[in-house]
């Protein structure tokens, strides 16, 4: 059983467990966009003026599109963490908070399933 401290005991708190998780989990997906990020501005550049054939042409390479994918999800799941953050800093009640992480949450999943669509979609010609 896990000991709370005497604040902790008059409150009803304990230890959530979760912060080290969430900070590693941070700063994992900031380090990994470093390269992806890098990826994708010279994947913009290379690419500037380029027709819509020639955008879905160079996705059908299966590496552009593994690449454009990590991308899309690491951004997406990087910039949940931060909302959450914020959130969590910022918003003091109960149900708000808890509506906004709901909301963090499902825009972080829609953002993901949709970039991830349009990949398959162009590389596959769907």
């Amino acid at each position: 059983m896990l000991k709370k401290t005497p604040l902790g005991q008059v409150l009803g708190l304990g230890s959530a467990k979760a912060g080290t998780e969430h900070w590693w989990h941070q700063r994992v997906t900031a380090i990994a966009g470093i390269p992806l990020v890098v990826f994708l501005i010279g994947y913009i550049l290379v690419h500037r003026g380029a027709s819509r054939a020639e955008i879905v042409a160079s996705m059908q390479n299966p590496i552009v599109a593994l690449l454009m994918a990590l991308t899309i999800l690491n951004l997406v799941w990087h910039m949940r963490l931060g909302l959450q953050v914020v959130i969590e800093d910022y918003i003091h009640t109960d149900h708000t908070k808890y509506a906004l992480l709901l909301l963090n949450t499902f825009f972080a999943w829609v953002m993901a399933l949709a970039g991830t669509y349009a990949i398959l979609k162009m590389s596959f010609g769907l």
